[in-house]
């Protein structure tokens, strides 16, 4: 039963990757590519080579040759089983690039603003920002399932197993600001460079989005003289559970209870109402939750 859910769980990573990488590689080619926008990563690498070369070298086989030094660092740092789904995501991405860029290219030419023309066109702005949107969908599918699709998702990756209080997101963000600006100077476009900019600052929120959970939650410190009827209504009126927390007041000396609890965000208002009609002195600090796992929010996977 176990091998059972074990090989289920390694499909569902293998779907999930195979999934992304097709919504990356879309974005590459219709959004970026087409209009030499470069938000950092090997694609962004590729894409200037690509240009470079007057498109002799796609920018799918760039990006496999550029991935093979970090493969080797990563085999290093991080073990093989790792690189074994990192090795798929990546050839898969190389593929799907190169062999959807006849129907993108279609879709580009019939369905969007002329590349010759994008610098002259409002509309690139909004393709930066649907770029970056699919661009973070996709690679936040992939990093979900445990594999990055190689190059600075790669490195990035090998950068948060060393140093774990930077996430994923952040850790693009620093490393792909770099190439941004290479890019600009390369193409001799400092809007070129803004416009990718907020196609990777999208793609990076989107990425953390998708790994670490939406803003869905709030949890609550609540102190009070009244702890016992603030708890009680909490759990009657709003069917979710409260712990009490050993606390005590360093400035009067007195030991107190210290009410903790998660609640969605349309229970906020609920949630003052019942500490206010009890006790108008209470004091509640408010935070946001990224994800919660557990009994009444999202279950384990």
């Amino acid at each position: 039963m176990k091998d059972i859910k074990k090989l289920l769980t390694e499909l569902k990573d293998y779907l999930l990757i195979t999934i992304g990488s097709l919504i990356t590689a879309i974005s590459i080619n219709v959004f970026m590519v087409p209009y030499k926008i470069a938000p950092g990563g090997i694609s962004g690498v590729a894409t200037i080579i690509y240009y470079l070369t007057d498109a002799k070298i796609p920018v799918g086989i760039a990006m496999l040759v550029l991935n093979i030094p970090l493969f080797l660092m990563g085999i290093k740092l991080i073990g093989k089983r790792f690189i074994i789904k990192t090795l798929y995501g990546t050839i898969l991405l190389s593929l799907l690039i190169d062999t959807t860029q006849p129907l993108t290219d279609y879709f580009v030419a019939n369905y969007l603003t002329s590349a010759e023309d994008y610098l002259y066109s409002p509309d690139i702005l909004l393709y930066s920002i649907f770029g970056g949107l699919l661009l973070g969908i996709g690679l936040g599918l992939v990093f979900r399932s445990g594999a990055t699709t190689g190059g600075t998702d790669l490195a990035a990756r090998i950068v948060n197993h060393i140093v774990p209080a930077f996430t994923m997101g952040e850790t693009l963000l620093f490393i792909d600001t770099g190439i941004i600006v290479f890019a600009a100077f390369v193409f001799k476009s400092v809007q070129l460079g803004l416009y990718s900019i907020v196609t990777l600052y999208i793609s990076s929120k989107i990425i953390d989005a998708i790994l670490e959970g939406v803003n869905f939650a709030k949890a609550l410190l609540i102190i009070s003289d009244f702890p016992e009827k603030i708890a009680s209504s909490i759990m009657k009126d709003l069917d979710r559970g409260v712990t009490a927390l050993k606390g005590k007041g360093m400035f009067t000396g007195s030991d107190k209870e210290v009410l903790f609890c998660v609640v969605q965000r349309r229970q906020i208002p609920m949630v003052k109402k019942i500490v206010r009609e009890i006790d108008k002195k209470a004091f509640i600090v408010l935070t946001d939750i990224r994800e919660v796992l557990g009994e009444g929010f999202k279950t384990y996977e």
